[in-house]
């Protein structure tokens, strides 16, 4: 956390005009800026992602809409899908392994016992349901005794799912124009994608539970 908190005020220093102009949604004046230095963008975007994912300061459409201008809509969706998963990982061991002392006495532990009995599940419909901040999930889970690999699995699939809907909005086919079939297709697929990796995972679960009675 205090190497996130380094790396984003030496960014900060460097790139304040670009900062502002990102957190008022300027996404010209971002591009512009922005412009022929590829691979400091790419650096730009994924410290960016993994300031969202520790303190939830900036609305996570907005940075999936930079990257889509930025990168285009393949790229930019891709790009925001690997870096919320870094910068998820990134905060779940710092959390458990460096800040868990002092961050227990500052969250609720009903919360984290929760997540701790549902575990895969918890963490994969908190990432596809915008109810939950994603810091929170991250800390949440670093707090608790879920395993890093449901974490994981948990976030790159559930991240993957709502990250592409929520790309589809800035580029245009979530607007008043796109055909409602279409949408309603969408939605339809979504959800059947929800409910057939719960199932999976409540099956897995029932014979977890069957082998430890035997």
């Amino acid at each position: 956390m205090l190497l996130i908190l380094a790396l984003g005020s030496l960014l900060y220093a460097f790139t304040k005009d670009v900062f502002s102009l990102f957190l008022s949604g300027d996404l010209e004046g971002i591009r512009s800026s922005l412009k022929g230095n590829e691979g400091y963008t790419y650096l730009f975007m994924l410290l960016i992602m993994v300031i969202q994912n520790a303190f939830t300061v900036i609305p996570l459409l907005l940075v999936i809409t930079v990257n889509i201008t930025l990168f285009g809509f393949v790229d930019g969706f891709i790009w925001s899908w690997l870096t919320s998963i870094f910068a998820s990982i990134v905060i779940y061991l710092s959390v458990k392994y460096l800040f868990q002392n002092w961050l227990n006495e500052k969250f609720n532990s009903d919360l984290v016992a929760r997540l701790e009995r549902e575990g895969f599940a918890y963490v994969f419909q908190a990432r596809i349901f915008p109810f939950v901040p994603t810091s929170l999930v991250n800390i949440l889970a670093g707090l608790s005794s879920v395993r890093f690999n449901h974490f994981l699995f948990a976030t790159i699939f559930g991240n993957f799912l709502y990250f592409f809907v929520l790309a589809l909005i800035p580029a245009g086919l979530l607007s008043a124009e796109f055909d409602e079939y279409v949408l309603g297709i969408l939605v339809l697929l979504f959800f059947a994608l929800f409910f057939g990796f719960k199932k999976v995972y409540n099956r897995k679960r029932r014979r977890q539970g069957n082998f430890y009675r035997e």
